[in-house]
């Protein structure tokens, strides 16, 4: 395969080496241009969102207590919890931030998918455009940005409550 354009291209004799030559020049998987992203510095498996490295049954217990809901398209986890007389539980959001766990609550019919916003996880509607993916579950790998109050037009959200 012969990758045309930057000064780092080469004919790669196999597809680990073209996966090896893209990991090493993506954005995508280093941060401020000289760290890898993941500790594992490679991107050669396929994407997992679980990166706590806690088993499903952990994930169980964490959650006692706690009442996963589902929103409606475009509502925030504080509408969705408040709805029910409970309150959003931000401390949550990490466990439930998790391909298993939304397959559990939702359909997820187009496939489970890293993105970037305050409305994870969450599934895509199926009636929003094409390129937002209708039907997908969306995680994020910045589980910083997660918050109660985050929502988007196109998505649905799942939510911890108690």
């Amino acid at each position: 395969m012969k990758i045309a354009k930057p000064v780092t291209s080469e004919t790669y004799s196999s597809l680990f080496d073209y996966c090896a030559g893209r990991c090493r020049h993506n954005s995508e998987s280093v941060v401020h241009e000289n760290a890898y992203l993941s500790e594992f510095h490679h991107c050669f498996a396929p994407p997992s969102n679980n990166s706590v490295g806690i088993s499903d049954t952990q994930i169980e217990v964490r959650l006692v207590g706690i009442n996963i809901m589902v929103g409606k398209q475009g509502e925030s986890c504080d509408s969705v919890c408040k709805s029910a007389g409970q309150s959003c539980v931000a401390s949550k959001f990490t466990l439930i931030n998790d391909c298993g766990v939304m397959q559990k609550y939702m359909k997820c019919r187009g496939s489970c998918l890293a993105s970037i916003g305050a409305d994870q996880p969450a599934e895509v509607a199926d009636d929003a455009p094409r390129s937002l993916n209708p039907g997908a579950c969306l995680y994020t790998r910045r589980p910083s940005m997660l918050s109660c109050d985050g929502s988007h037009q196109h998505t649905r959200r799942l939510c911890p409550c108690a």
